[in-house]
C-alpha cells in the first residue's frame, strides 16, 4: 500500500506540474477558456473523450451493469455517446463559425439578454451535480488508498483543492495538456486491468457467457414503465448534455471547424467503445468474487461504487494497483476540471460580465478565477451533504438543461420563427414544469424530465407563434453565420 501510495502521490504531483506549465499560454480570457482555439486534432479528441470518461464511467456505470444489466445504463454510455454525435453533428461547426466564447453567448446573440441569463443560470446550477460526482469519486479513491486513515469527507476536501490549483491558472490550455496524459494513461492502464481480471474469473469467453446467461446484455424493458424509464435516462444524456458549457468548450478549442467536427465525433466514438472496458471489468471481478456482490444490498446506494476498488485492492499485484488507481485518477481529473471550469466561465462571461460591461480583459480573468474557487466550494458543500451514486448525481444534473436550455438551443439554430418570448417561455415553463412533476408525481409512468422537455417544446412554439408581448431581441443564426 505505501508504494501505491507513493505512485499516487507523484502522479497528483506531475499532473499539477503539466497544468501548471500550460498555464504559462495563458495570455488573455480567450486563451483560458477556449485554449485560445487552437489545438490540433490528436489533442482535441483528448479532450473531447475526457469530457464523458469520469468517475461515473470507471465506478459508477460499470457497477451498475454488474447489478442491473445494459437496461440499467440507457443514459451512459448510450446517451452520452449521441450527445457527442449530435453535438458534432448539428453543432459543431455553427458554434465554431459564430466565433463564441461560451454556449451563453449563443443565446444572447439569437434571443437577446434575458434569455442568455435564464440559461445561462440553469446550466450553472446543473453542473452542481456534475461536478460533485467528479469531487466524490476523487475524494472515494484517496479514501480508499488511505485505509481508512482519512476521513470520506477530508479527502473529498484533498481531491478538490488538487484539481483546482492546476485549473485556476491554466484553464483550458491545463486541461487539454492534463487530458492528453490522461487519456493515454487511462487507455493503457484500464486494458491491462481488464485482461488481468479476466483471466482472474476464467478468461473474457466465460464471463461474456454468465453474462449473456444473466440476463445482463437485456437492453430493451419488457414493460411500459420500463421504456418511459429507458427514455427518460436516455433523453437526459442524449439531448440535456448538449447545451453544457463543458461539450462547448471542448468542441470549440479546436483549432478550426473541421477539426471541431472530426475531434467530436472520433471523441465521442472513442468514448463509447472504451466505456464496455470498466463495464467488463466490473462484471468480471463479480465473477471471480461473489461476495463483491453483496454491495449491491446496501442501503447507501454509494457502496456499490466499492465494487472495483475493493477487488483491485483485495487481488490484484501492486504493478495492477498502480496501473488502474493511475487510469481512475486520470478518468476523474479530466473529468472534473472541466466540470469547473465549464459553469465558471458562463456564469462569468454570461451573468456578470453584463453587469460590468467596461471590465477589461485583465479584470475579467482575474474574476473567472475568483468565481472558480467560489463554485468548487458550492461544489464541495454539495458533495458532502449528497448520498447519491454518481450515476444519479449527474442524470438529475442534465434534467436541468433537458427541461430548461435543450429547446432553445435547437429552435435557436434551426427555427428562423424562434422568438425571445418563445425561448422565455420554453426555459422557465419547462424547468417549472420538471420541478412540479418530480415533487407532485414523481412516480407516474412518463418521468418528470420527459413531461418538462415536452412542455418545454408546446410553450416554445406557443409563445414564438403568439402575439409578441416580450419584443424580440438578436437576430437568426443565418445572419450570424456572416460574423
Amino acid at each position: 500500500m505505501n508504494a501505491l501510495i507513493v505512485f499516487v502521490v507523484a502522479y497528483l504531483a506531475v499532473t499539477i506540474t503539466i497544468g501548471l506549465l500550460a498555464a504559462r499560454r495563458v495570455h488573455s480570457s480567450k486563451d483560458y477558456m477556449v485554449a485560445g482555439r487552437s489545438l490540433p486534432l490528436y489533442m482535441n479528441v483528448a479532450t473531447v473523450f475526457a469530457t464523458w470518461f469520469g468517475a461515473e464511467t470507471v465506478l459508477s456505470v460499470s457497477a451498475t451493469f454488474a447489478r442491473d444489466g445494459l437496461s440499467g445504463i440507457p443514459g451512459d454510455p448510450f446517451g452520452a455517446s449521441v450527445c457527442l454525435v449530435l453535438a458534432a453533428l448539428l453543432f459543431a461547426r455553427l458554434f465554431y463559425r459564430m466565433n463564441l466564447l461560451t454556449i451563453g453567448d449563443f443565446y444572447k446573440q439569437r434571443y437577446g439578454k434575458s434569455v442568455e441569463v435564464v440559461t445561462s443560470v440553469a446550466i450553472v446550477v446543473s453542473y452542481l451535480g456534475w461536478t460533485s460526482a467528479q469531487l466524490t469519486a476523487l475524494g472515494l479513491v484517496i479514501y480508499t488508498l488511505s485505509g481508512g486513515a482519512l476521513e470520506l469527507n477530508h479527502a473529498i476536501l484533498i481531491g478538490a483543492a488538487v484539481v483546482l490549483v492546476y485549473t485556476i491558472f491554466g484553464g483550458m490550455w491545463s486541461i487539454a495538456f492534463t487530458d492528453l496524459l490522461q487519456t493515454i494513461v487511462i487507455v493503457i492502464g484500464l486494458t491491462l486491468v481488464a485482461v488481468l481480471v479476466g483471466d482472474l474469473a476464467g478468461g473474457a469467453s466465460k464471463v461474456i457467457s454468465q453474462a449473456a446467461a444473466e440476463g445482463k446484455f437485456q437492453f430493451f424493458p419488457s414493460d411500459a414503465a420500463g421504456w418511459w424509464a429507458m427514455a427518460g435516462a436516455f433523453f437526459a444524456f442524449a439531448f440535456g448534455s448538449i447545451p453544457q458549457q463543458d461539450v462547448f468548450q471542448r468542441m470549440t478549442s479546436a483549432k478550426d471547424e473541421n477539426t471541431a467536427v472530426r475531434g467530436t465525433l472520433i471523441g465521442g466514438l472513442l468514448y463509447f467503445v472504451f466505456a464496455f472496458v470498466p463495464i467488463f471489468i466490473a462484471y468480471a471481478a463479480v465473477v471471480a468474487d461473489s461476495n463483491l456482490a453483496a454491495l449491491f444490498g446496501s442501503d447507501d446506494a454509494r457502496e456499490i461504487q466499492r465494487v472495483l476498488p475493493d477487488m483491485v485492492l483485495g487481488k490484484m499485484p501492486l504493478w495492477a494497483q498502480v496501473m488502474f488507481f493511475g487510469a481512475l485518477l486520470s478518468a476523474i481529473l479530466s473529468t472534473a476540471s472541466g466540470a469547473l471550469l465549464a459553469p465558471t466561465s458562463l456564469f462569468t462571461e454570461n451573468v456578470l460580465r453584463p453587469l460590468s460591461p467596461r471590465m477589461g480583459d485583465k479584470q475579467f480573468l482575474l474574476t473567472l478565477r475568483i468565481v472558480l474557487v467560489t463554485f468548487t466550494a458550492c461544489a464541495l458543500l454539495f458533495a458532502l451533504n449528497s448520498k447519491s451514486t454518481m450515476y444519479e448525481m449527474v442524470q438529475n444534473a442534465y434534467n436541468v438543461t433537458l427541461a430548461g436550455a435543450f429547446i432553445p438551443l435547437l429552435a435557436g439554430a434551426y427555427w428562423r420563427r424562434a422568438t425571445t418570448q418563445g425561448a422565455l417561455f420554453s426555459a422557465v415553463g419547462g424547468v417549472g414544469t420538471w420541478l412540479i412533476a418530480q415533487n407532485v408525481a414523481a412516480d407516474a409512468l412518463v418521468p418528470a424530465n420527459l413531461i418538462g422537455l415536452a412542455a418545454s417544446v408546446i410553450l416554445m412554439v406557443i409563445g414564438s407563434l403568439a402575439p409578441q408581448l416580450i419584443a424580440p431581441k438578436g437576430h437568426p443564426i443565418a445572419r450570424a453565420h456572416t460574423h
